[in-house]
């Protein structure tokens, strides 16, 4: 029979449960422990206490606000020209005013968010956004700063009141707001029209809601559970709708939902008609719900962006038919291709250019010194190209013979009409991609040979036997060595006009950029159409402009220039990025972490992770832990853990991206890590505190606990005391000079600030 708890030495229950349900039970008496302890435990404050406690905790957050939206708002003006990435997301913004079409990387909602500050403030989109530097003079800029602003104040609320919900403890959430308050990093992206302090606030949003809704765990479906859950699914669709960074604090999101809904499948007091509507509850609200509103704001994008612009050339050519004032815009041509149809090939999925030939040859010794075949960026008349049949050199325009129009499978020739050249191809390595056969333009007046035989295939035979102009995806294959036209997107040398390559491989798995659509379409024999019935539907524009987007992020090269960084860099705050200003005599401001915010931040990951595993084992093996000591072991576990949670996810996936990194990248991790320091280094003092209550007086342990509160709260005030000019902007001697207000601050050689 086994003893109550109590009656036998300390944890001697625990172990006898242990080996009968295992960690379930051990929980349970965990739980046990901790309830008889709080019964001892003197009794709760009064009622007027509790309120007076609440009040504090108000007035904490108001001051920590108002704290945050002065360092943000404060000298928001300057420098009044532009800053780094302003030049594209302000240009972007105004593009939405002008509802001129452009393209980039990342989801629009950002952009349109500030397009709309921009427009609201005043704005008139006509400042050009060229380059760094550029001064902003009569244009108005101050909405669009100060909207970024506004978003990025709120994240030190944000995270105080998500620290204060996951630990309880009121010095927790007030260090991680100052941790977050004189970060200069932090700051410095708050303050500019950048695509970050968007996306921060939704992530942090986010997570607050997720917090909430599990606190009111135990009153479900009522009101304010419904509340917070419905805000956690749009923080997210806003977070993804900014950048796909935002995957990573959705799939935060996940794993928490999942180990909620596996902990009620275990609740047996639940029925199965219960569990069906926690499931759908998390269903409709944090899947179906972002999901309609993150489409919706590529609908609200597309119905604003109607105009054609910068970004056409990165659409298919049926995309670019639905712009005003594209050449293809209530165009009419023939909508089936026939023999004898004059066309122009464009590469769709590379979006690199319509299939070009000129009278250039090849160099001695690259190939075969044949006719260059390239793609081309822009119109002209070397894009033009005569369809025939592969075994005759008849004038298929020839009013005497019947139109026959080109069908799926049909074998054809593509004559070169300025040159009179056939597309052509042979054994012969391509002049940049190894192992891809070169492409040239071969023959005297359409006469070649058989290695001027295409196979004309339409992808998935989607539209028929037929090639239909614009909306038919086709392939062109090699009858001779089998292998595929396609644009390698490399960049030819001087000797290829530095236009792009064409190869064709024989690596059919690398095929995805040998995709071509039909665009231009002359046949005097058939009858025009207008181009508005092979518009694109929604779903179709919304699937290829995410195709575009992830291409586009895989295909980001640095520039010259460009301060690029390594994930491993970020932690340490090892280099960081200008923003504006090379000189003495430039406004100079350099976004870098207040290295005392960052580096206290790295070590707390540190301590955490030994910590964590010290108590994880010591629960696993049954010791018995102080009351004290169990309800810091539960805060540091369950509220350190979904901080560390999230620093993980929104940072080492960046590990294996292949694309370009920049330091400002790391930031939202930032945002976890404080968070994280916040709640270890106020249940590391707490228990200092509750060690010394034991040999000391009580007042001396709290001493040592408010003591060590606000020592880290002042070292965190003055050391941003010391870095805020790099925020704020500096002018005059470099940090080498003893005058600069920067002298003696450079602690790595790698900062050039």
């Amino acid at each position: 029979m086994t003893p109550a708890v109590g009656r036998g030495p300390p944890g001697s229950e625990l172990r006898a449960r242990r080996g009968r349900c295992g960690t379930q039970a051990a929980r349970a008496v965990v739980a046990d422990v901790v309830a008889k302890d709080a019964a001892r435990s003197p009794k709760r404050p009064a009622q007027g206490s509790r309120r007076l406690e609440a009040a504090g905790g108000w007035a904490v957050l108001a001051l920590v606000t108002l704290l945050s939206f002065a360092t943000r708002f404060h000298r928001l003006d300057e420098p009044a020209h532009i800053c780094w990435d302003e030049t594209h997301f302000g240009k972007m913004g105004s593009y939405y005013i002008n509802r001129t079409f452009f393209f980039d990387v990342h989801p629009p909602l950002g952009k349109m968010l500030i397009g709309l500050a921009g427009y609201l403030s005043g704005y008139d989109g006509t400042f050009l956004f060229q380059k760094p530097g550029d001064k902003y003079e009569h244009h108005s800029y101050m909405g669009m700063r100060g909207f970024c602003a506004f978003l990025g104040s709120w994240l030190v609320p944000f995270a105080y009141l998500t620290v204060l919900e996951l630990s309880k403890s009121l010095p927790a959430a007030l260090l991680t707001a100052a941790l977050l308050t004189f970060d200069t990093g932090c700051l410095t992206l708050s303050q500019y029209i950048l695509l970050d302090p968007i996306l921060l606030f939704f992530i942090m949003a986010a997570v607050l809601s997720m917090v909430k809704y599990h606190s009111c765990a135990d009153r479900p479906f009522s009101a304010r559970w419904w509340c917070w859950l419905t805000l956690t699914g749009i923080s997210l669709a806003g977070a993804l709708g900014v950048k796909f960074v935002g995957l990573f604090v959705i799939l935060q999101v996940g794993l928490n939902t999942i180990s909620d809904l596996w902990r009620l499948f275990g609740d047996l007091s639940l029925s199965l008609v219960t569990l069906a509507k926690h499931l759908m509850a998390r269903i409709v609200c944090l899947i179906a719900l972002p999901l309609a509103l993150y489409t919706a704001t590529f609908a609200v994008h597309f119905m604003v962006l109607t105009q054609s612009g910068p970004g056409d050339g990165f659409f298919s050519s049926a995309f670019q038919a639905r712009l005003s004032g594209n050449n293809l815009h209530n165009a009419s041509v023939p909508e089936h291709l026939a023999y004898g149809s004059v066309i122009t090939v464009k590469n769709l999925r590379m979006a690199s250019g319509y299939l070009h030939s000129h009278r250039h040859l090849y160099p001695e010794g690259i190939g075969a010194h044949q006719q260059q075949v390239t793609t081309y960026l822009h119109k002209d008349y070397n894009n033009l190209w005569i369809v025939k049949k592969h075994n005759t050199n008849s004038d298929p325009l020839d009013p005497s013979f019947p139109v026959e129009f080109v069908r799926h499978g049909d074998i054809i020739r593509l004559e070169h009409k300025e040159t009179s050249r056939n597309l052509h191809s042979h054994y012969h390595e391509a002049p940049l991609t190894r192992k891809h056969y070169q492409v040239t333009g071969y023959g005297i007046n359409g006469t070649g040979d058989s290695n001027d035989f295409w196979r004309i295939e339409v992808v998935n035979r989607k539209f028929g036997n037929r090639i239909k102009v614009l909306r038919s995806q086709i392939r062109l294959i090699h009858q001779v060595t089998g292998c595929v036209l396609g644009s390698s997107g490399k960049v030819l040398p001087k000797w290829g006009w530095e236009q792009l390559e064409v190869t064709c491989t024989p690596y059919l798995k690398e095929t995805l950029n040998s995709v071509w659509n039909v665009e231009d379409h002359f046949n005097p024999k058939l009858p025009n159409i207008s181009l508005d019935v092979l518009k694109p539907s929604f779903p179709e524009i919304l699937l290829e402009s995410h195709m575009v987007m992830l291409r586009g992020n895989n295909g980001l090269k640095p520039k010259d220039n460009d301060f690029t960084s390594k994930p491993w860099h970020w932690p340490i705050n090892y280099q960081g990025l200008r923003f504006s200003g090379i000189n003495d005599t430039d406004f100079r401001v350099y976004l870098l972490g207040n290295p005392v915010v960052w580096w206290l931040n790295l070590v707390s990951i540190a301590v955490y992770l030994l910590l964590g595993s010290v108590l994880i084992l010591a629960v696993q093996r049954g010791v018995c832990l102080p009351a004290e000591v169990q309800g810091l072991s539960q805060v540091l576990l369950q509220g350190g853990g979904q901080a560390l949670l999230g620093w993980a996810l929104h940072y080492f996936p960046f590990f294996l991206m292949g694309r370009i990194l920049y330091f400002h990248h790391y930031f939202p991790a930032v945002l976890f890590s404080s968070m994280l320091t916040g709640i270890l280094w106020d249940s590391l003092l707490r228990l200092c505190a509750w060690r010394l209550a034991s040999c000391c007086s009580s007042s001396l342990a709290r001493s040592i606990h408010v003591g060590g509160i606000l020592s880290l709260l002042l070292g965190t005030a003055y050391s941003f005391y010391l870095f805020h000019p790099l925020a704020y902007g500096m002018v005059g001697p470099l940090a080498q000079n003893p005058l600069s207000p920067m002298a003696g601050l450079r602690w790595l050689e790698s900062w050039d600030f």
